[in-house]
């Protein structure tokens, strides 16, 4: 966290935006139109570059922020606030890797500075998935002349109506194949999107397929660039903006599901019962499970977040909190709808839709048994790499200590 910069204000607006944008998720929901007016008001609130690095005019906001205002919003429309998480990963990574090029740095900073000019990465793909499933893209980048020439087929590009660059992952077609990560302008010629979603949940991402068909882009806009033999390499500190913010969005949509169920339960008063359903033990009973779950989830996202802006260690653990966050919010949601009866399931009410939301976070990689395993691995390495010290044994008392005499009266 900065120690300049107040953060409270900014802080504030993004939950008062929240609460504007909560007034038209169900639209989005319905239609599945992209939130254009969404980012409009993030970007004249300064949010777009809440984390940017004050060098390039931004707030330089860090994850504990950064976790604040995507909670926020998230708590309002979810879409809107997984668009802004990638769009701050991005960000954050230009300016604390040292891996982004400095004419990079400077394009895409000066972009956001100017107007609504969002970031993603593509690395996902129809036949080989999630490249942390440890398989190399089909999408080629082939060197051109001056150019690198791009083809492939990338899914799930979040946000892709408004972005206005794509860090492609891709490998090269030379003799000694590299992997690395192209910035492509979503303008660029030989660029389409195909509309491929129509999830339950989170249906206003869009986050469609993009379709590269020799795009050309300069030799020097690319980063992380290897021999393809390396494979993809993470920052594995910097992955806890990842496994922070992701969740961050599920447990809002959680949070308001226990907001409807509040507003529900304290108003409806059935004639049969003479009172608010929430006088009712099994409901309070409910209601405090929720506030466990989200209790639990709060300080866990915070933990990682200070962690991280503090610079300590915490090594798999923020993996693990994205785990247990994300089934959290699930639990909460479900619970609520038991609890709301037959007006929580009714599509007249929200209480349906965040539930489907907070269901969609099961589709981020890595999925719950990938991050168990990867758990598991590194408690394995710590056991084995633990030195054997011999210990001494307690000493055994063979002696009876005096006992106490028992009189009778």
């Amino acid at each position: 966290m900065s120690q300049a910069t107040d953060f409270a204000p900014v802080i504030s607006k993004a939950e008062e935006l929240g609460q504007r944008f909560a007034l038209t998720a169900q639209h989005y929901d319905e239609t599945g139109d992209f939130p254009f007016a969404n980012f409009d008001a993030l970007h004249e609130a300064g949010l777009l570059g809440l984390v940017t690095s004050v060098e390039h005019d931004g707030l330089g906001g860090g994850l504990s922020e950064a976790l604040a205002v995507v909670s926020a919003i998230a708590r309002g429309e979810p879409s809107t606030a997984l668009v802004l998480s990638m769009h701050y990963n991005q960000h954050y990574s230009l300016r604390a890797s040292g891996r982004w090029p400095e004419h990079l740095v400077e394009r895409v900073t000066k972009a956001n500075r100017e107007g609504v000019a969002l970031i993603n990465a593509a690395q996902v793909e129809p036949r080989v998935g999630s490249p942390s499933h440890g398989t190399l893209p089909e999408t080629i980048a082939r060197k051109v002349g001056d150019k690198w020439r791009i083809t492939g087929h990338k899914t799930y590009a979040t946000g892709i109506p408004l972005l206005r660059w794509v860090s492609v992952l891709a490998v090269t077609d030379e003799p000694v194949p590299r992997l690395g990560s192209f910035l492509v302008p979503t303008s660029a010629d030989g660029i389409r999107v195909e509309k491929t979603w129509n999830a339950m949940g989170m249906r206003a991402t869009n986050s469609d397929d993009l379709i590269l068909d020799g795009v050309a882009i300069p030799l020097e806009d690319v980063l992380d660039i290897a021999p393809a033999s390396e494979g993809l390499k993470r920052d594995e500190r910097l992955g806890a903006w990842y496994f922070s913010l992701v969740p961050a969005i599920y447990d809002g949509a959680a949070r308001a599901a226990r907001d409807w169920l509040i507003e529900f339960t304290t108003t409806r008063a059935p004639a049969s019962l003479g009172a608010p359903l929430s006088t009712v033990p099994r409901i309070q009973d409910g209601l405090g499970q929720i506030e466990v779950w989200l209790s639990a989830n709060r300080r866990l996202l915070r933990s990682i977040a200070e962690d991280f802006d503090a610079g300590r260690p915490f090594g798999p653990d923020a993996a693990a909190v994205k785990h247990v966050v994300m089934e959290n919010a699930i639990a909460v949601t479900t619970l609520a709808l038991e609890l709301g009866g037959n007006p929580g399931i009714s599509r007249d009410n929200s209480l349906e839709r965040h539930h489907r939301d907070a269901l969609s976070g099961k589709a981020h990689a890595p999925q719950n048994n990938l991050i168990r395993t990867m758990l598991a691995k590194a408690a394995i390495v710590r056991h084995a790499a633990a030195p054997a010290v011999p210990l001494e044994p307690v000493p055994v008392l063979t002696h009876q200590q005096p006992r106490l005499a028992v009189v009778s009266r």
